[in-house]
């Protein structure tokens, strides 16, 4: 974890710690969660914080077997409970990232859609009314499809779209992933507007849907055509960073920074390379919107992602943290 300040705190409303896992015997894992002792400094900044744990993650098996039993669902709910109060935490969030579906390379079954509402249930059940029980959920549509949404937000505080990744590692097109809404031309449903529709019309209200920011993508190998924009290339990977993208990074690799007003996002591209990135524009959009939609905030993947705290700034202050 990078430095987090006194003034990074005070700008949250919610902190999720990642990732807990599931052991082998079904129970919470804990052994990858590092800096756990932080969360009494964390409440000195910002008393009226909330800190919830993440269990799960990309890659992250064990949901699907733990959870298709009665005995394996209430065994790991109370593992949840006891590192709950054991650590003062205000809650957990559950983040199975594929249910019904083996694309992490994790096991599954076509009971999962049942059995995560049930699992959701059962930390519920376990943690009690006072206490934070949220999900992570997957930008597409196959999650709906794999889940009962319409039970499961009866049943969770809040439900936060990990809307990035839209377009991903298995995308073979340069473009957007994250941004707000359509560039022109694209069809692939791969927005903001087009997933907070999906996941309301899957029954989740508004009030209850938390959206994404921060994180960046780079395609290689697109068409010099539209700036690279919708072209075929390589699949998506990882980065740089937002505070990567200095001048001098810039001016190394020749890249251009253009905004796509369709769309509503910025990206650069430098006749080979292109690289989808949240700006503070693109940021102050998406928090306009869930101030016009009546959602409950936007989260952000992850703190590491700007260390110049330019993005965080911006979420604050367009939501009046």
């Amino acid at each position: 974890m990078p430095e987090v300040t006194r003034e990074d705190v005070q700008k949250l409303t919610h902190m999720n710690l990642a990732f807990g896992l599931i052991s082998e015997n079904g129970l919470l894992d804990l052994h990858q969660m590092t800096h756990l002792d932080l969360i009494p400094q964390f409440r000195d900044w910002n008393p009226a914080l909330r800190v919830v744990l993440s269990v799960g993650g990309w890659g992250a098996g064990g949901f699907s077997l733990m959870s298709r039993t009665e005995e394996g669902r209430r065994a790991f709910a109370e593992s949840c409970r006891k590192a709950v109060e054991e650590y003062h935490l205000d809650g957990i969030d559950i983040d199975w990232e594929y249910p019904c579906s083996d694309q992490a390379e994790i096991d599954c079954d076509s009971s999962d859609k049942q059995n995560y509402t049930k699992l959701l249930q059962a930390l519920r059940d376990a943690l009690g009314m006072n206490r934070i029980v949220s999900t992570a959920v997957g930008a597409g549509d196959y999650f709906p499809e794999n889940t009962e949404m319409d039970k499961v937000a009866e049943i969770v505080d809040y439900v936060q779209l990990m809307t990035y990744d839209m377009r991903n590692g298995f995308t073979h097109q340069a473009g957007h992933h994250a941004s707000l809404s359509a560039s022109r031309g694209d069809t692939s449903n791969t927005n903001t507007r087009y997933i907070v529709e999906l996941f309301h019309n899957a029954g989740v209200p508004y009030n209850k849907l938390v959206v994404a920011a921060f994180y960046c993508r780079h395609y290689t190998g697109a068409a010099n055509v539209n700036n690279g924009l919708l072209q075929e290339a390589s699949a998506g990977m990882y980065g740089p960073n937002y505070d990567g993208l200095t001048e001098e990074f810039r001016r190394e690799h020749n890249y251009t920074e253009y905004w796509d007003e369709d769309a509503e996002a910025a990206y650069l591209w430098n006749g080979e390379t292109f690289i989808s990135f949240e700006s503070p524009e693109a940021i102050r959009r998406k928090c306009e919107y869930v101030k016009e939609k009546g959602m409950l905030g936007v989260m952000y993947w992850e703190h590491s992602a700007d260390h110049t705290r330019e993005l965080l700034t911006v979420i604050a202050k367009t939501l009046n943290i």
